[in-house]
């Protein structure tokens, strides 16, 4: 079996069409089994997996910050990397990263018009929502020789603007899964903002998958986390579904 590395560059969208029609093109015009999806703004992995499955969710890793702001976008991501490997091995895969993903080229193009083409991003999500429905097989590599670094956001702007593209996504998605735990994880962070004595259960919880990622994350910085994301995730929520811009 053989491999490309796919990676759609920032500014080519293919006549204002949007990033997917970008990489329909460049994986329409592969000649290989796989694709290798990545982003061009990661630090690649240094090896080459084992080919298996019809989707492989390779890790990732936040790195290179020192301000407050990275800081928590590094706890942060590690949650979400370590809740991401989690679900996917139970065979609840409920997150994956067009960032750093391995597919069967012929799997994607069937997928196509899954991945809501009229709308600009969300095609690693939407992908997810439509291999699970499919009955397709999925796998997750989750090793350091295989995870690609990201960096985090520079500024609060960037960082509000990259999470409401995010959220904006979510009155899409069908997927069982995605929604339950959605659904748990706002629920849970409402229930903070009217209850704050609740961040006593929540917080260990959280403060473990935190460190199980990533050990390097200090203490203080998980709570300080843990102390405002409700009130973030909750604009960024907001902001995603009511703004007037198409994400």
């Amino acid at each position: 079996m053989s491999i490309s590395v796919v990676v759609p560059r920032r500014g080519v969208n293919d006549e204002n069409k949007g990033k997917k029609h970008a990489l329909y093109r460049l994986i329409a015009a592969a000649e290989t089994d796989y694709v290798w999806l990545q982003d061009d703004d990661i630090v690649p992995p240094t090896e080459t997996p084992s080919l298996d499955g019809d989707l492989m969710i390779l890790a990732l890793k936040m790195d290179g910050g020192s301000s407050l702001l990275e800081r928590l976008q590094i706890a942060e991501y590690a949650a979400i990397q370590e809740l991401t490997m989690r679900t996917a091995r139970k065979g609840h895969a409920i997150l994956c990263s067009g960032a750093n993903m391995i597919v069967r080229r012929n799997r994607w193009l069937e997928s196509w018009l899954d991945l809501h083409p009229e709308i600009p991003s969300g095609d690693d999500m939407f992908l997810l929502e439509s291999f699970k429905r499919r009955g397709l097989q999925i796998t997750v590599v989750d090793e350091p020789c295989y995870t690609a670094i990201v960096h985090p956001q520079p500024t609060f702007r960037a960082f509000l603007r990259q999470r409401m593209r995010w959220a904006g996504k979510a009155p899409h998605y069908k997927d069982r899964d995605i929604l339950l735990y959605g659904a748990l994880i706002l629920t849970a962070n409402i229930v903070q903002i009217i209850f704050p004595l609740i961040i006593l259960v929540k917080f260990p919880i959280e403060y473990r998958l935190i460190k199980k990622r990533d050990p390097e994350v200090s203490l203080g910085t998980c709570i300080l986390l843990e102390l405002i994301y409700p009130w973030y995730m909750l604009l960024s929520l907001l902001g995603g579904l009511f703004s007037r811009r198409s994400w």
